[in-house]
């Protein structure tokens, strides 16, 4: 039975505190409060497995925001001397002591964390996330879509963990979009760098991307009567906000469309040539 988990268990009886859950080695106690309707004992259930503060196994059918192995954001529900308690949206809230808070850990604030067990395999978070980071063997190759979430802003820019494995960042110049911690975002390996250092982008790399945005562009166009105050010398952020892609990516777009005789470019406006 995997603590911190998910686990499929079959109901193997019922007491005064609730039903009996075996995955054919041990047991585990489900509170009738947390019962779903119309099941009895031979039917198999997915609960979230967890130790109570007692050492005793216990499950809930509740939804928990995460499991043991997972990078993910949670909120801080109570915080003392000794350390701070993260909803995990079940009845059991996971403890971060002092020692693994990067900053420390206010109530009502969110933070990302990794959740694992402690030796007496109870539910634990820490924010100091290298601890857990994987550092070589990639999934990856540069270029490839990853998902991320977005970790803590940096000087450079903002750290963000990548399939929930991995660490990278994006810079600062090349965002346009508001990002905090605890965003989930698609994203692409721009760059695996000497040491394993990885730059990301939340865009898709290479000419295939550009093809697509042309016709994303052409269809707005369309859609807007032919024009779009969008041009040459239109701010990042106003490209960003129209069409979610750097001023870069615009440009090449649009002038593709130029030379193809799609379009007309001014400083602040594009025009189609054949509306039909």
């Amino acid at each position: 039975m995997e603590i911190g988990r998910y686990n499929t268990l079959r109901i193997v009886g019922k007491n005064a505190d609730g039903l009996s859950l075996s995955d054919g080695n041990s047991e585990v106690l489900l509170p009738f409060g947390e019962v779903p309707k119309n099941v009895q004992v031979g039917d198999n259930l997915e609960v979230f497995v967890y130790a109570s503060k007692s050492g005793d196994l216990m499950a809930t059918a509740q939804d928990a925001f995460a499991e043991v192995g997972d990078f993910a954001y949670l909120t801080a529900v109570d915080s003392g001397e000794n350390g701070a308690f993260l909803d995990l949206g079940i009845g059991k809230d996971v403890y971060v002591p002092v020692r693994e808070q990067k900053r420390p850990m206010h109530k009502g604030e969110g933070y990302v964390v990794y959740l694992h067990l402690d030796g007496d395999r109870r539910l634990m978070a820490s924010s100091r996330l290298d601890r857990f980071i994987e550092e070589e063997d990639f999934d990856f190759e540069e270029g490839d879509e990853v998902s991320l979430l977005i970790s803590e802003k940096t000087d450079l820019g903002y750290n963000a963990i990548i399939n929930n494995r991995y660490i990278g960042l994006l810079y600062h110049n090349e965002l346009f979009a508001h990002l905090l911690p605890g965003d989930q975002r698609k994203g692409w390996i721009k760059k695996i760098r000497i040491g394993n250092k990885i730059d990301l982008s939340l865009q898709p790399m290479g000419y295939g991307h550009i093809l697509e945005t042309k016709d994303v562009i052409l269809k707005a166009l369309r859609e807007a009567g032919g024009k779009i105050p969008l041009g040459d010398k239109s701010s990042p952020e106003d490209i960003y906000e129209r069409f979610q892609i750097s001023k870069s990516a615009f440009k090449k777009a649009i002038g593709g469309l130029y030379k193809e005789r799609n379009i007309s470019i001014g400083d602040e406006e594009i025009r189609i040539i054949f509306p039909d």
